[in-house]
């Protein structure tokens, strides 16, 4: 029997432009091709850890308007749980995204019904949530949600990645109920000002503070140069990242987060769980899209040797 993984985070619609570069402020600039996709930072690393072959639950919200419907059927079709995701009044989160040529990305997000996912409805979860193997969560829901989610983890002995992204400083309360603590360098620096403490980056430093603050164990993700983690689950150890062709890095980190995520529950140890995460997204970035990028285990196991 699979081990649940349950997902708990927004789901949008994601607009994006291929453009040859950043405009500049007050700048129009022809953009080179356009699409949509379904994304959101819970739906893609639900849709990463159930196309790697999880058993995942989401726990979300989208609105009554037209992309509701495509949105849950694109999880359904990824075969994601989706009774406890529900509708509200309203639009369905969405994000407007420009990649240029050369992979690099700017988004915007608006949340839609994602704002409307409260911590008193994580009550009518209890049982997904109490049963789960692992927890896993983001920042694009209130953040009260999140904190709640992470009393629950913690109560019901549950491990809660928490992937703290967008950037935002984070109460020490919820700091102290995260298992694993999964920033890059920007939100590193910006969890680091929040905890009033250096935000000079030194990966073991970086953690040994974030430690400091009560969360267990954390895994910096630094991009090209691989991942650092420590904790009290794991030595202090740097991985390198797999070299790949860059083409979109829009869902990079939310590849690592749902690979991490599936390992964990697999049992791989955190080493070999942050080595797994990194292959998954070095596939991701050297494809278009958000949830189209999320690789199938063959293609991880192709960058792995296996």
């Amino acid at each position: 029997m699979k081990k649940k993984i349950v997902v708990v985070g927004s789901i949008n619609l994601d607009f994006v432009a291929l453009v040859p570069r950043m405009p500049i402020a007050g700048e129009t600039i022809t953009g080179q091709s356009f699409a949509t996709y379904s994304g959101g930072k819970g739906a893609n690393q639900a849709v990463c850890a159930s196309r790697l072959g999880g058993d995942v639950v989401m726990i979300g919200r989208v609105g009554d308007d037209l992309f509701a419907t495509q949105l849950l059927d694109g999880l359904k079709s990824e075969e994601i749980e989706t009774r406890c995701v529900e509708n509200v009044a309203g639009p369905s989160g969405s994000a407007v995204i420009l990649v240029t040529l050369a992979g690099d990305n700017s988004i915007v997000v608006i949340p839609g019904a994602n704002h409307a996912l409260q911590p008193a409805d994580l009550d009518l979860y209890l049982d997904e949530l109490r049963s789960a193997s692992l927890i896993l969560s983001q920042l694009e829901i209130p953040l009260d949600t999140v904190e709640r989610l992470g009393d629950l983890a913690k109560e019901f002995g549950v491990p809660f990645i928490l992937d703290p992204a967008p950037a935002r400083e984070l109460p020490e309360s919820l700091l102290q109920n995260v298992t694993w603590l999964t920033p890059n360098e920007s939100e590193t620096r910006i969890l680091l000002d929040g905890l009033r403490v250096s935000s000079d980056f030194e990966p073991a430093a970086a953690a040994q503070h974030l430690r400091n603050a009560g969360v267990q164990n954390v895994l910096l993700k630094r991009g090209s140069q691989g991942v650092f983690l420590s904790g009290n689950a794991v030595k202090d150890t740097s991985l390198p990242a797999f070299p790949v062709k860059v083409v979109d890095t829009t869902a990079a980190g939310d590849a690592f987060n749902g690979g991490f995520a599936y390992a964990l529950s697999e049992g791989m140890d955190p080493i070999e769980a942050a080595r797994f995460a990194s292959a998954v997204a070095a596939v991701s970035v050297s494809k278009a899209g958000a949830q189209p990028s999320m690789p199938k285990l063959a293609e991880v196991h192709g960058v792995l040797g296996i």
